[in-house]
């Protein structure tokens, strides 16, 4: 499970429907419906916050849009559409972690979509608009350390 840290907007096709698809299975874990995962290290940002059921929405929200601007049919009733800006602090090592993570697998799986994106640089990388950008590394929850 890999609960993107990084707009929604560099993922690619497959990433997005992933994303879409373990952002539910990590809803449902939030709000106690499933037991699978409870201890993932990818949810512990969101069980620091008071709210982690509508910090979840908030997010899978912003997940709904980007695939709503890409014409993709995400069911909207399986969230709550809360919009959240900057809830929680994620640091710009982690966003550069994870865009370099996207990189190489879309240089395996999209190479159109790793031309365009390799050309960025890792300090403009987005934030999924739930995250306010920090200085920092990489997080303390992030298990794929280099």
């Amino acid at each position: 499970m890999r609960l993107w840290s990084i707009h929604p907007k560099y993922l690619d096709a497959r990433g997005l429907v992933a994303l879409w698809r373990e952002g539910l299975l990590a809803k449902k874990v939030l709000e106690g419906y499933a037991r699978g995962y409870i201890n993932h290290p990818q949810l512990i940002r969101f069980r620091m916050h008071e709210k982690p059921a509508a910090l979840i929405n908030a997010y899978l929200y912003q997940v709904y849009l980007e695939a709503k601007s890409r014409n993709y049919r995400f069911n909207l009733s399986k969230i709550e559409p809360i919009i959240l800006i900057g809830e929680i602090a994620v640091t710009r090592g982690q966003l550069g972690f994870e865009f370099m993570h996207l990189l190489r697998k879309l240089e395996k799986r999209d190479r159109k979509k790793f031309e365009y994106l390799k050309e960025l640089s890792a300090n403009d990388i987005e934030a999924n608009p739930i995250f306010r950008v920090v200085d920092g590394g990489i997080e303390f929850w992030e298990k794929g350390k280099i």
